[in-house]
């Protein structure tokens, strides 16, 4: 079966999308890929809290409204407090700061929507993947299998799950280090758990029940929706996988 591969550099992160099947040395499959990145792209240039020119820079800065951005901005902020709704306030766009950083949402909703492009191209099954964020798609019913980092080995794999479509998304520390608050104390995350892995239909919706899950602590199975599963990795290394969690 023919294999193709891309990767970029966007978001601060290394983009990489993995074709396999008859057309994934196909033009098609090569726009489809392009149509992903610019479209990431220009995300980034909206959302990112980094670039000192973004909606979300702008906003914080006092230099532009809510009445001056752009639709796709406030479609964003209403997904947020849906999120924030769906989650009981343990997702919550606004720091303790003040500002707003959709972030935890962006990435998952990005990559889901840029995904609908690969869609399009039914001869191929596809795995995009943004940071240990996956978006699978296999038309022909044989799976990825997505590899789970170890927290305290990020060079390593501590578990992996088979996915014939859907997401898979992971929250913890291992990455960027103790970056996640909760939202009921304005303090940072912290507890026993290093990382929680979410499993589902959606990446939009995994990514921020990961999130969520992992600033819940020990109730973190209790905050998934159904339709997702997760794993949760303990600071001595131990596992713990909610009943679904191995389902493609």
């Amino acid at each position: 079966m023919e294999r193709r591969s891309w990767v970029e550099q966007i978001m601060g992160l290394p983009i990489s999308v993995l074709a396999r099947g008859d057309g994934a040395g196909s033009v098609r499959a090569e726009s489809a890929v392009r149509e992903v990145f610019a479209e990431l792209v220009e995300v980034d240039r909206v959302f990112s809290p980094y670039k000192a020119d973004s909606a979300v820079s702008l906003l914080a800065r006092g230099e532009m409204g809510w009445d001056g951005v752009d639709p796709v901005v406030h479609e964003v902020a209403d997904r947020c407090v849906a999120a924030r709704e769906l989650t009981d306030g343990l997702f919550d766009a606004q720091t303790p700061a003040g500002s707003w950083d959709p972030s935890g949402l962006v990435k998952g909703w990005a990559v889901e929507r840029a995904g609908l492009r690969l869609r399009e191209v039914v001869d191929v099954d596809w795995c995009l993947n943004a940071g240990g964020d996956v978006l699978v798609v296999c038309p022909s019913g044989e799976p990825f299998v997505v590899g789970i980092q170890d927290p305290r080995d990020p060079g390593q794999v501590v578990a992996s799950v088979a996915r014939t479509g859907g997401a898979v998304a992971t929250s913890g520390t291992a990455a960027r280090g103790a970056h996640l608050y909760d939202p009921r104390s304005g303090q940072a995350a912290a507890g026993r758990w290093l990382s929680v892995s979410v499993t589902g239909p959606s990446l939009e919706y995994a990514d921020v029940l990961a999130t969520a899950a992992f600033v819940a602590g020990d109730d973190w199975p209790g905050v998934l929706l159904p339709e997702y599963e997760g794993l949760g990795i303990l600071a001595d290394g131990n596992l713990f996988a909610t009943p679904g969690w191995t389902a493609g």
